[in-house]
Formats: C-alpha cells, structure tokens, sequence
C-alpha cells in the first residue's frame, strides 16, 4: 500500500486517493510531488521569464531613445505593438502543428532560441520598416511559448504539459507560480534596462540597442542550455524511478478524462460554442488582458511621464513587479488552500481597478508624483493574481478532452482582443495623466469582476442542482461511460 499522504498536503489539491492510486510500490506522494516541482516548475518558468522579458523590454527600450533612433512617431510605435499580436494569431496553427511532430524538450529550447536571436536583431534596426518587421515575427515565434499541443488548442500550452504531470486540483496552484514568473520579468526588466542603459555612447549613442542585444543573447545562452534541463513527458525522464512513473501514470488515469480514448467530434465542438461557461471564461481572460498588456507595455512610459528620467523610471518599475510577484504566489496558496476562485480573481481585479482610479484621480501626476506611484502598486499587484487564476479556470472545469480544447482556444483568442485594442491605447500625447488609457483599464477590471461573478453563481447554481441527482465522482478516468462536465456527477470549482 502506498502511504495515503494527500495531495492536500502537498499544494492544497483532492484529498481522496483512489485504489488504482495505492496499488503498487510505496509512494510518498507528497515527497513525489515536490520532487516534480523542483524539476519542472523552475524549468518552464525561466524560459517563459526569459520570453516575457524579451517581449516587454520593448518598453524600455521606448524611453532610451528608441523612437527617435528609428525615426518613427509614437503613433508608428503602437502599430509595431499591434503587429505583435497579428504575427501570434496567424501563426498559431501552423506551430501546434510542428509540434505535434515533436517533443517538448526539442520544441521549446529551439523556439526559445530563434525568439531570442530575433530578439537581438531588434537591436540593430535602423528604420521603421525594420522595426515592424521584428516585432511581427517575435509575434511568429511567440506562438508556442511555452508548450502546446493539440490538447490545449490556443491555449497557452504550460496547461497541457502540467495537465501530463499533476491532478485536477493540483494545476492551477502551479501555473498561478508559473505565470507569477512574468511579473519577475517585468522586476528584473527594470533593473537589467537601468543597467543596461547607461550603455549609452558604447558603439551607439542611446543605450536601447544594447537592451535588445544582451537580453536576447541570454536567452539564447538559457535556451541552449535548456536541452538538458527540460523534460517530457513522465514516461521518458530520467529524474524518475520506473515505480514513480507508474505511481504517476495511476493517480493521473483515475483523476482525469486524459487517458481516455476521445475521438474527436463536431458535437463536442458545438457543445462547447454552446455553453455559456466557455464564452464567459473567455470573456474573463479578454477583461485581463487588455490591462495586463497594457501594464506590462507601457508601465516604463507612465513613470517616466511622471517628472523622472529614463534612468530613475527604469528603477521604479522594479517594485511594482516584486509586489505583484508576492501578490500572485499568496494568492494562488489561498486560493489552492481555500478551494475558491471567483471570489479571488475579482477581488484581485478590483484592487487593480483601485490603482486606475488612484491614477485617473491625480489631476496632477507631475506635481504629485508619488500619488501615481502608489497607484500602480495596486494595478500591478491586482492584475498579475487575477490573470494567473483566470487563465487556468477552465482548465480545471472544463472536462472533455475536445470539448475541454476549444474552450482553451476560445479563451486566449476572446482574450487576444483585448490585447490588440490595449496596444494601441497609450498614444504619445496623452501623458502624463493617459486618461484613455487609464479609463478603459479600470472599465475592464471592473467587468471582470462582473463577468467572474456572473460565472461563479451559474457554476454555483449547477452544482447545488446536480446534488440532488447524483454524488460527486472525482475518479474520472475509472468511468467507464464519462460524458465530459455535462455528467451530473461532475462538480465545478468557482
């Protein structure tokens, strides 16, 4: 018998251990499980860092002198953005694609390495042309960052790898860790563009150059290095005992639909258009995203716009991030712990709606610096939280495998919306008080907080029906005729 520690025990997770789970040699399943977060969740998260970092630096490099440098207008600026996003849209397929023909361990290093030498050669481009052009294929690369395959659909992937390794209840506590990693790209972004901008006068005269060359050369460093540190699938790593892997393979093949033999059909699809749920998770995610992007975009331009140098707005971005990092870990471990989601992520949309309405209050952000600066301690340390949470609800509620896929997929691409509209939203001659900009934020995070408790009270609802029908089953995968979350022996978590 393997010793019954749970998974609650672990990360907060199910505590029922079914017998396909104790069957076999002695297991620690607690000891288990922090031996797999100490292998992957590092691992995953230093490359998606390393990625958002790339990503975002863009907006240090804005007040380095890009824009002058290029000859492009601050207007010419948010085109490039926006280009971003096209080069991620259209592209998506064909990578899932490539994928599917791959492993993680080969798929993420080499992506991450072409991202990164792309990253660089946005270091020496001379005219506005050049600079488009780079940010339309950092958008081509970006697609599968970190992980994705057919199961996760549009999905940021890191769902699926972990859906390989961890329970149900045991995800969304690792990606809400995982995903607090881009709000410690933001922190260090600060620091590293400070550093790196009194570069200035070193080949070139502005130090931008160098913060697209350095960091993009240490992500291809990483990334080479990250085909020995990055692992598959637990059928094939190393790090695992031959018992461990069949431990894994039981506990995962009794608590999810994943090891079931779904073949796809147009019902599920239509099922999931359908359901109000997988809108309204979509509908969660868009409400984020727009000032998730827009924070992590232009958050060096609001502070500089506030009276301080390029060098000084570089430092202040730094603790805003380290707050929103602590943030969204205490967060994840409440919400874990508590068993609730709802009432987490729309608190934390409130808080950040607080922030806006910090800065859309200050008539004077010149003259009052600090007031702004303030407020966006709670933008960042509600937005990161409530993304992180959000961006994993389906995951866990969603039962099906196809059905489960286009849920995924009708989310990050209902959330992309939001993103295109917020690039193009902080236009050069709205500083220093970005009341646009600044005003639809604060409009978005107060409908998330709507959208998530319209969402929490239907899930609510259908729970307290399905009761009185039948008992809640959590061992999906030993039902033999499992109908995906329309089975009334399904709960939602809300």
């Amino acid at each position: 018998m393997a010793e019954k520690k749970t998974v609650d025990d672990a990360a907060g997770g199910d505590s029922g251990v079914s017998d396909s789970e104790t069957a076999g040699p002695q297991i620690n399943e607690g000891a288990l499980l922090r031996k797999l977060d100490l292998r992957l969740l590092p691992a995953v998260g230093i490359l998606y860092l390393l990625s958002f970092l790339d990503r975002s630096n863009v907006g240090n490099a804005r007040i380095e002198g890009l824009l002058n440098d290029v000859h492009m207008t601050g207007n010419q600026y948010l085109t490039g953005l926006t280009l971003y996003f096209v080069g991620y849209v259209l592209f998506e397929i064909p990578c899932n694609i490539i994928l599917k023909r791959t492993t993680p361990r080969i798929w993420l290093p080499t992506l991450t390495i072409v991202w990164g030498v792309v990253a660089t050669l946005t270091g020496i481009v001379q005219s506005l042309a050049g600079f488009l052009v780079s940010r339309f294929f950092l958008g081509v690369v970006r697609n599968d960052l970190p992980f994705t395959d057919a199961e996760s659909g549009l999905f940021p992937g890191v769902v699926f790898y972990f859906s390989m390794w961890y329970k149900r209840r045991e995800r969304q506590y690792r990606i809400s860790l995982f995903f607090s990693a881009a709000s410690l790209a933001g922190a260090f972004g600060g620091i590293l563009a400070y550093g790196i901008g009194r570069m200035g006068g070193v080949v070139w005269d502005n130090g931008w150059r160098w913060i697209f060359i350095l960091e993009g050369i240490l992500t291809v460093l990483v990334a080479a290095a990250a085909y020995g540190f990055i692992h598959n699938y637990p059928d094939t790593s190393k790090f695992l005992s031959e018992d461990e892997r069949k431990f894994i393979h039981q506990r995962l093949a009794a608590d999810s639909d994943a090891t079931h033999d779904e073949r796809f059909t147009w019902a599920a699809v239509v099922e999931a258009l359908k359901d109000p749920n997988c809108w309204l998770y979509g509908l969660g995610f868009h409400t984020m995203s727009l000032p998730l992007y827009t924070l992590s975009l232009f958050l060096p331009t609001i502070i500089a716009n506030l009276g301080y140098t390029a060098a000084t707005a570089q430092l202040l971005t730094v603790p805003p991030y380290a707050f929103a990092f602590v943030t969204t870990a205490s967060i994840a471990v409440l919400s874990e712990r508590l068993g609730q989601r709802a009432i987490f992520i729309g608190g934390s949309a409130i808080f950040a709606a607080i922030g806006y309405a910090i800065l859309l209050g200050n008539t004077d952000p010149v003259g009052r610096p600090g007031v702004s600066y303030v407020g966006v301690f709670f933008s960042a340390g509600g937005i990161y939280p409530a993304t992180a949470l959000v961006l994993s609800w389906p995951a866990i509620n969603v039962s099906g495998q196809t059905k489960r896929a286009i849920a995924n997929a009708m989310q990050i691409s209902i959330g992309n919306l939001g993103a295109v509209l917020g690039t193009q939203l902080y236009r050069a001659n709205d500083g220093p008080r970005f009341i646009v900009g600044h005003s639809l934020a604060l409009a978005y995070l107060v409908a998330n907080a709507v959208v998530v408790t319209i969402l929490a009270i239907r899930l609510k609802r259908e729970n307290k029906r399905r009761e009185a029908i039948a008992e809640e089953i959590k061992h999906v995968g030993e039902v033999v005729d499992w109908r995906g979350d329309s089975d009334p022996r399904w709960r939602f978590e809300y």
